[in-house]
């Protein structure tokens, strides 16, 4: 996907007007960029702040004129300069303020503007979501769920009981995405920065357009996933005191991409506070955030939530909610046919020499003491125990009757032994 460009493609801004931001934030930013820095040139301060020598030139002019900025020299057409004594104390005073000295942010009405224009729109049939999944072994059926709800890009429940591969499902959706989405490393509100680009998150590609707006940093789809550890402060601003710099809520971190909540109903929020609080943003695309001061202000909420369940969706939400959650998944427990072809992709890949019969004789020990359904995830869980035994006892892994015994008495409880332990 290297060199691939975006269709959303802004131009390098060249004057204050084209940047959309108030003049007092550049001046703040080359203030602490050059406290910083402290020797610097108009050129370094372009490079340093993603901004085009034009801005810089104006903003050096402006400091110059208040004697905040000392020039020391020339190197060839470009100014070497230090900041004054008096543009030392100004920056250490915008410093305590904020320390933000990274690329310029974009404008939050520019941010509305490029999310928009992103829009994820997905181009699919069966032929090609089963080439999206080929490392699954998934049914016609399902695929003739996921595809339309896929092309939607309308939020969706995946439930059903654990194990039958709803995680893996919903994190190989974005392999449906072609493209690349640009992303402001930073957005600007009221005059606070809200910094946007996570590399932690979003998976960066080489931009090889030099007319596009730096600022902007060119990504894959993003995709992030939260379980049992997502919390309510999550999904707002975030302010670091020492820095009074906002972390973007990781709702707007996953614009243009896929939001997926797994486990949903085991977080440390419960279903309702987490429903209550987006109800809006599904049924409208957008969200509203609060800077600590009060200032509250409007977000797109253009991306796909995908909560995945193996509890009852209706035991989760009213249904007012599951109105506003158009696909709903159900991904049943696999069929004897199902469950040997994934023993059989299990068992290749592991390279576990087996007896003809294992998959049956495996799925007849899957079935015992009382369990009456086969899930997906029995024949990877049982060859990671047989290699496991294997290294254990020094020898080569394999798999026959007794070894299969021996590793689903490990994997599964037995009812009669904790009838024990009451």
């Amino acid at each position: 996907m290297s060199g691939v460009r975006p269709s959303f493609a802004p131009s390098i801004p060249q004057s204050l007007e084209e940047l959309n931001l108030p003049e007092s934030l550049v001046l703040d930013l080359v203030l602490r960029r050059l406290l910083l820095d402290g020797f610097s040139s108009l050129q370094r301060l372009s490079e340093r702040l993603r901004l085009s020598l034009p801005i810089i030139d104006h903003a050096f002019r402006q400091l110059r004129a208040q004697q905040f900025i000392e020039v020391k020299g020339m190197l060839g057409n470009d100014y070497q300069f230090v900041l004054s004594e008096a543009g030392k104390q100004m920056a250490t005073d915008r410093f305590q303020i904020s320390q933000y000295a990274g690329a310029a942010p974009v404008s939050l009405e520019d941010y509305h503007k490029a999310t928009r224009a992103q829009a994820a729109k997905v181009n699919i049939d069966r032929k090609t979501l089963r080439a999206a999944l080929s490392d699954l072994v998934v049914t016609d059926r399902l695929l003739d769920q996921l595809g339309p709800a896929l092309i939607s890009q309308t939020s969706m429940f995946i439930y059903g009981p654990s194990g039958n591969g709803k995680t893996s499902i919903a994190e190989r959706m974005l392999r449906v995405y072609h493209d690349a989405v640009l992303i402001p490393y930073a957005v600007e509100v009221d005059n606070q920065i809200i910094s946007l680009y996570d590399p932690v998150v979003h998976h960066r590609l080489e931009l090889e357009d030099p007319d596009i707006d730096p600022r902007w940093v060119l990504c894959r789809r993003p995709c992030i996933v939260v379980g049992g550890e997502l919390v309510p402060s999550m999904l707002e601003l975030r302010l670091d005191d020492t820095s009074g710099i906002y972390a973007a809520p990781l709702q707007m971190k996953a614009n243009n991409g896929i939001f997926i909540i797994d486990d949903f109903g085991r977080q440390l929020m419960s279903p309702r506070d987490l429903l209550n609080r987006w109800i809006v943003p599904l049924d409208r695309r957008v969200d509203y955030l609060t800077l600590r001061y009060g200032v509250k202000f409007q977000i797109p909420f253009e991306l796909m939530v995908v909560f995945s369940t193996n509890l009852d969706p209706y035991d989760l939400a009213d249904e007012a909610f599951l109105r506003r959650i158009h696909n709903k998944i159900y991904i049943e427990p696999v069929d004897a046919q199902t469950f040997d072809q994934i023993f059989q992709r299990v068992v290749a890949a592991k390279r576990i020499p087996a007896e003809p019969d294992s998959a049956e004789y495996l799925r007849r020990l899957c079935l015992r003491d009382g369990r009456k359904e086969l899930r997906a995830c029995y024949p990877m869980d049982i060859c990671n125990i047989l290699v496991s035994i294997s290294e254990y006892e020094k020898r080569p892994v394999r798999m026959t009757k007794a070894e299969l015994e021996r590793a689903t008495s490990l994997y599964f409880a037995r009812r009669e032994q904790l009838g024990d332990l009451d």
